[in-house]
This record gives C-alpha cells, structure tokens and sequence, in this order.
C-alpha cells in the first residue's frame, strides 16, 4: 500500500501519484479515489483526444492491423485481467481522471453500442498532431493509423452534429464538460526521429505541430467548449524505446540525475515552451474559457524521482517489460531493439 503521508502530503503530490499508470497503484486509488482530494470541479462529461497514453480501445477497433498492437498481454493483465486497447498493464491518466470527477471510464468512440452520456474517448494509439498527409510531404510515415488529431477532431464534430440540433444547444450540453487535447505530438517527433530525421529536423517541426494542437482547442471551443486541459510531452528521453534506439556510448549524451537522452528531452522541452506560448495566446482570443496547460513533463520527472517510495524497482524503472536489448528483462517476444523496427509504442511509448 502507498504510504499514508503520499496522501496527505499537498495537493501537487496527490495528483502526481493518480496520473501515475502502474497497476501497484490502481487498486489503491479505486479504494481511495474519494479521499484523495481537492476534487476535481463538476464535470459531466469528458472528451479526449490523443494518442496510445489516452487511447481506451479505439485502434483495436479501428483496423485488423491494430488488433495486434496493445491487445494482448501483459497490456491489461494485472488490472482489467483482459487486454482492453489501452497500452498499459493498469489504468490510464484519463481513466484517473474520470475516477477524481465521478464519472465512469470513457468508452472508447469507435465501440459500437457504447453509452456516451459521460464523454467520449476519441485517442487512438499511435496517433499524430499533424495530418498523415502532412508528415508524409517531409517523408515520414506514420505506421499505425492514419487518425491524426483532426481526424479525431472530425469525429467529434460528427458526434456532435448527430447528438446537438444547434451551437446553442452543444454549448448548453456542454458547459459542465472538459475536454483533454492530448497528450498528442510526440508521435509526431518519435516518427521523425525513428525514420532518421535529425533532431534539427524534428526541432523544426514544432510549429506546425504546435499549430495544430492549437487549431484543436479553436475547434473544440466552437462546440461550447468551456473548460480546455492542454497537456505537454513526456520526458520521452528518459523511455525505454529512446534509451534503446538511440543508446551510445558517449557519457555527456545523458543527464546525470537519471541517465536520460539530453538532445531528447530538449526536444520535449522546446515544444512544451512553444505549447505555452501558443496557450497564452489562446487565453487571449478566449477570455471565456479555462484553458490549462498540464505539465506531464515535470510530473514524470517528480515521478521517477520518488519511484523507491511509490514502490517501484529503481533497477528496472527504466526497462520495458518485455522485448530485448539492455533497457529490457524479457525474451523477444514484443519488442525489437533495432531502432529501424523499434516498436515505439511499447511500454511508457506513445
């Protein structure tokens, strides 16, 4: 059990331990989802978008191809005792979240007969921000789905259109409902990087990338949005998948609190300075609505650094939990540790 001083140690602290995805953790918040307050403001409703660290089941269902990604084991084997479509072995932060407001987990858009009275989950695994279109003018691929954000954003328009008879009507709907934009944008850098763009080339990419998370919260403010969460990127450098792909025998390439890819994590870096900015902006031209930027990226440093005291082995933190090569314990079986097949959507991948 978590240490009862976790749960009484501020607010910050409670809330980085629920976005936290290991199953150790899971039944402990579903017993004690109700204490572990401030709660969350009245939401009726939730809508996310993003890609595998959101997606409830849309990929699995989406293509015969994505049936094999996150659809088997050890995805969903402590928790649900089921793999589910999501691309951990317990709860996701949007699963966290929905617990602290009250509502049920989000079914996933493209679950047939689903009950969508409390949101919908519209993130697909291994989605981009940018159109497939887009990345694939700068000759990147994107491997698993074509169902880039505004695609997402399209399915929620016709959600909407078939569920609202006005915009009046979608506001007044949804003037109680909070709407996640992402995490999304780290396929993006992750295609690029895989497919041997220089961290130049991705940095450059930021913008456009940027842009059109940006051009989401515009378009979901149209349907009455009133309350945005707008979350960063992870510290990808410090992810089994980077640590494998891209590991080297030069010491200075590491940062020496945790051993991750420095030129990764400020590429990370970078897009959540031009996320903000873009933000700041959009408070601007949007003085109705909340919108907030979530800091995933220091809530995983926070994280790792109390990983002994979350009950975590320090020894394999960093390791996937299957696959091979030096950040992996396991045979073979899931992952390859060649960067050209490098399946970056396994283990903390998005």
């Amino acid at each position: 059990m978590v240490p009862p001083s976790l749960a009484e140690d501020g607010t910050k602290k409670q809330f980085l331990i629920r976005v936290t995805q290991d199953s150790y953790l899971d039944q402990y918040f579903l017993r004690n989802a109700h204490k572990l307050g401030p709660k969350f403001p009245y939401f009726d409703k939730i809508y996310q978008f993003g890609a595998s660290k959101a997606d409830t089941g849309n990929l699995i269902r989406e293509s015969p191809s994505g049936s094999t990604l996150c659809a088997r084991f050890p995805y969903g084997e402590t928790f649900f005792m089921n793999a589910t479509g999501r691309c951990s072995n317990g709860l996701l932060i949007i699963d966290y979240t929905a617990l602290s407001a009250g509502l049920p987990f989000l079914k996933p858009y493209k679950e047939i007969g689903a009950d969508f009275s409390n949101g919908v989950n519209f993130a697909v695994t291994g989605a981009t921000a940018l159109p497939v279109e887009t990345l694939a003018a700068m000759n990147i691929s994107s491997p698993y789905t074509p169902t880039s954000l505004h695609v997402q954003l399209d399915w929620m328009a016709s959600f909407f259109n078939s569920t609202c008879h006005s915009n009046t009507e979608c506001a007044e709907k949804n003037a109680n409902s909070l709407f996640m934009l992402g995490e999304i944008g780290s396929n993006d850098y992750n295609y690029a990087l895989f497919q041997r763009k220089s961290i130049q080339e991705a940095k450059q990419m930021v913008p456009q990338v940027v842009g059109a998370i940006a051009n989401g919260v515009r378009r979901v403010i149209q349907f009455g949005a009133t309350r945005v969460v707008v979350p960063g990127n992870f510290p990808v450098g410090c992810f089994p998948f980077y640590l494998t792909g891209f590991e080297t025998n030069d010491s200075t390439a590491y940062d020496e609190q945790f051993h991750c890819l420095k030129d990764i994590n400020n590429l990370s870096i970078y897009h959540n300075e031009y996320l903000q900015q873009a933000i700041d902006e959009l408070k601007i031209q949007n003085p109705k609505t909340t919108i907030i930027y979530a800091d995933y990226y220091n809530a995983f440093l926070w994280i790792l650094s109390k990983a002994q005291l979350l009950g975590f082995d320090v020894n394999s933190v960093q390791k996937a939990c299957c696959g091979i090569g030096v950040f992996s314990d396991e045979p073979a079986e899931f992952v390859s540790s060649s960067p050209s097949v490098l399946d970056i959507e396994r283990d903390f991948g998005d």
